[in-house]
């Protein structure tokens, strides 16, 4: 008798209040491991490439593992996720029992999604209060947190909300005022509008710091310890990166309750992203990288600059010599800056050149290469910036451009991380950052509608790669449309990233060839030109040698 009830519960099939066989809204069931549920799930195409051992030294863990809620896991899996990366294996199970997290793993490798997933999981949407703030430390990762939060979580039918600066104070209460179950954004408007008493966190019990070497810098570190005096005693408190100072260290010892420490870090930098060097002198630098736009097969490309000045002299370089380019920094208006970073992720155009704004976080899968323009002066700023290419263990290109200057920087930054910067080879193996088919280019994190087509490239302008990449929608990430950033294709750009002068008809900038054919050093053709770092204490300084600026415009 037993047997054949349990032959008959084994063959019913649970409904929903719709009649099908995902359950209704509210459901909180536990998953089955097989189930007709996910026949009905929306999935982006299998993403096939290959990843390194960073994602794919995993425990064999599934996501319906967790025990998680049905609606979330939806949203996991029509999100292109399939199975869960090294950080959400240590991570997930641990957050969702509450205990407190300290965790550092590499860029690139899935700790976003390992503290949104528990976040989400713990949230009731019934209870009409905020009950979740997610803290980063600059506006754009704040967008981008916030969309994988409305992405994973459709289903669930909760409200995010990004609350940073740069926006005005009666739209962020005007928002405040409805009901808002997880808060993302940076610590001063957010502590402002706590202060304020508009922001209730009274029922926040999840208290999550990405980029949490960031956020306890003197700049933000006050604000962040104000912000946790309004939430309750019995609070979450997570902390993510991938560099974990000593003030990390203090932070914990006064505000975490026995967190729990999980660190990947075996090594620093991620083993999908080859670096090289380029020896060059500062007058050479465009002319180097002008070579570099010619012979590699870019996707899409962020270039680092120093300073504000040198990222719009910069990127008025790369428009003349017909590329084109956008650019971002601190000192840009908001809305710009929001305009340039969506239309940049959804493959409106290849370049972006940018300060150190958008070193932290900043998830833009489709970048195979990352070139620093200036070399940084810190081992934990390298990291970051060329940890924008190979993201989620898939392949990526690190290329610096060093003068006499940058040197000591090099291999002070060699040894810090532990890793060789190789110089740059006459011709570089496509294998090591492009992959043979453009189908199989890095999924977004969220989907974009079919019949949306990239800008075409403007009349003369020259091409970068096969221009199929940018063709495909897999390719762009939905988000905000129609800005012009600042381009060759359409006039009104933001300043210093103008049409400029009228060209020749072979396409070729005025005036340009002469100069480049006074810098172009002997040599053969392709990376010939780049000269590696000789050995010993590297070549003899030149006679009365000045730090030369960019070529001006």
């Amino acid at each position: 008798m037993a047997s054949e009830v349990a032959d008959q519960l084994s063959a019913t099939k649970l409904t929903g209040s719709n009649g099908s066989n995902t359950p209704g809204n509210g459901a909180a069931s536990s998953p089955a491991p097989t189930g007709d549920w996910k026949a009905g799930l929306k999935q982006p195409t299998k993403d096939g490439r290959v990843q390194t051992e960073d994602v794919t030294a995993t425990k064999g863990l599934e996501f319906e593992d967790f025990y998680i809620k049905r609606e979330l896991l939806m949203g996991i899996f029509e999100a292109g996720f399939e199975k869960p990366s090294p950080i959400q294996e240590e991570t997930i199970p641990v957050a969702i029992t509450g205990r407190d997290i300290l965790a550092r793993a590499k860029n690139g490798t899935g700790k976003t999604a390992a503290f949104v997933i528990p976040t989400l999981e713990r949230i009731n949407p019934k209870v009409q209060k905020t009950q979740a703030l997610l803290l980063v430390p600059t506006r754009e990762l704040a967008l981008q947190t916030s969309q994988v939060c409305k992405t994973l979580g459709k289903h669930l039918g909760i409200n995010v909300m990004v609350l940073t600066g740069g926006t005005g104070l009666k739209d962020d209460i005007i928002r405040l005022n409805d009901t808002v179950h997880i808060i993302v954004g940076t610590p001063g408007r957010i502590l402002d509008m706590a202060s304020r008493g508009v922001a209730d966190l009274s029922a926040a019990h999840t208290f999550v710091m990405d980029e949490a070497d960031k956020l306890l810098s003197p700049e933000f570190r006050i604000a962040c310890e104000q912000l946790l005096k309004f939430h309750p005693a019995d609070r979450q408190v997570m902390l993510f990166s991938a560099t974990f100072p000593v003030v990390v260290k203090e932070f914990k010892d006064l505000h975490m309750r026995d967190p729990h420490e999980i660190n990947l870090m075996d090594e620093l930098t991620l083993r999908g992203v080859t670096q090289y060097y380029a020896f060059v002198e500062e007058k050479q630098k465009v002319h180097c990288l002008n070579t570099l736009f010619s012979k590699l097969q870019i996707n899409q490309s962020i270039i680092f600059c120093n300073s504000t000045t040198r990222v719009e002299l910069l990127a008025k370089k790369i428009t003349e010599l017909g590329y084109n380019c956008f650019y971002s920094h601190a000192k840009m208006l908001q809305h710009h800056r929001n305009r340039v970073f969506h239309d940049f992720r959804n493959g409106a155009v290849r370049n972006l050149v940018c300060s150190d704004l958008l070193t932290r976080g900043i998830d833009i899968q489709a970048v195979n290469v990352v070139i620093n323009f200036d070399f940084p002066k810190t081992a934990e700023t390298y990291l970051h910036r060329i940890g924008r290419s190979g993201r989620f263990g898939h392949l990526g290109l690190a290329i610096n451009l060093i003068n006499w200057e940058d040197r000591f920087n090099l291999y002070k930054i060699e040894q810090e991380l532990g890793t060789e910067i190789q110089p740059i080879p006459s011709n570089i193996e496509k294998s090591l950052y492009v992959y043979d088919q453009p189908d199989s280019i890095p999924r977004p994190i969220s989907s974009v509608q079919q019949n949306q087509q990239p800008r075409p490239p403007p009349a003369g302008g020259r091409q970068q790669g096969t221009g199929s990449d940018l063709q495909n929608p897999a390719n762009r990430t939905g988000g905000f449309r129609g800005g012009r950033g600042g381009g060759r294709g359409g006039s009104g750009g933001f300043q210093g990233q103008g049409r400029g002068p009228p060209r020749p008809q072979d396409g070729s900038a005025p005036g340009l060839q002469q100069q480049q054919q006074q810098q172009r050093p002997q040599g053969a053709g392709g990376f010939a030109s780049m000269q590696p770092r000789p050995s010993g204490q590297g070549p003899a300084p030149p006679q009365a040698r000045q730090a030369a600026p960019l070529p001006p415009g």
